[in-house]
């Protein structure tokens, strides 16, 4: 099992956090796999990592901009239908699946509090980040300035081709800044969304860690929905310990 680490969430203690890889295998139940092979890579990525399965939390994600506060009604069998998650309890660890979407890790190093969420085109342009740092400041206390936010793995303006009419709708969203036009090709670039969107918020520029891996270039380490459309899910996944 191989799975790579946030340097700026690493040195932290009382916090555990992973972002996984292909060699950590699928864990999403909804594309196809064995039900009993993904609850295995959940079971074994819980011990390596060091919680018990079924104390975590994961998502029915939908590319939307919902955010839920975790409930003692949450567990890892009845996923909640949103695509953030925000809590401050202890050995709950959070998971966003993804196959080129961003990956978002929040942590709340003065309150203890935790946060995911799953930024793909659509997160971004909804502004996914603006409602999770909201839910944390508005329920927990949070002030912007003491967060620390990582961003995993994603698909890279490198090879995030889109049409036109996405094109049109990021130029009506005041998002131009994000597109790179190549001969007669447009080229998404969601991590500038992501960035400026979080500066917006009040997220320090050094709280802020932005993988540039692509997903599809490092599709041997990644799965990625844009080099293989029938493909699994790796994952982030942080936790209060």
């Amino acid at each position: 099992m191989q799975f790579y680490h946030s340097k700026l969430l690493n040195s932290l203690t009382g916090l555990t956090h992973a972002f996984t890889t292909k060699y950590s295998g699928n864990l999403a139940f909804h594309v196809g796999d064995n039900p009993l092979t993904v609850e295995a890579n959940h079971e074994r990525l819980a011990q390596k990592l060091q919680y018990k399965k079924e104390t975590l939390i994961h998502m029915e994600q939908i590319h939307s901009c919902d955010v839920s506060i975790v409930t003692k009604e949450d567990n890892f069998h009845m996923p909640r239908t949103c695509d953030a998650l925000v809590t401050n309890k202890k050995n709950t660890p959070l998971m966003v699946m993804v196959a080129d979407c961003s990956p978002i890790l929040f942590y709340d190093k003065i309150n203890k509090v935790i946060a995911v969420a799953h930024a793909g085109r659509q997160g971004a342009f909804k502004n996914i980040v603006h409602n999770t740092i909201f839910k944390m400041t508005h329920n927990f206390n949070t002030k912007a300035e003491n967060i620390l936010v990582s961003v995993g793995a994603s698909i890279g303006v490198c090879c995030y081709e889109v049409g036109e009419e996405i094109y049109k709708e990021a130029m009506e969203l005041r998002l131009g800044f994000c597109i790179e036009k190549r001969e007669d090709s447009y080229y998404l670039n969601i991590h500038k969304i992501l960035k400026k969107q979080l500066l917006a918020c009040g997220i320090l520029s050094t709280h802020i860690d932005i993988s540039h891996e692509c997903t599809k270039c490092n599709s041997n380490i990644y799965y990625s929905y844009r080099a293989k459309q029938k493909t699994g899910r790796f994952a982030g996944i942080i936790f209060l310990n």
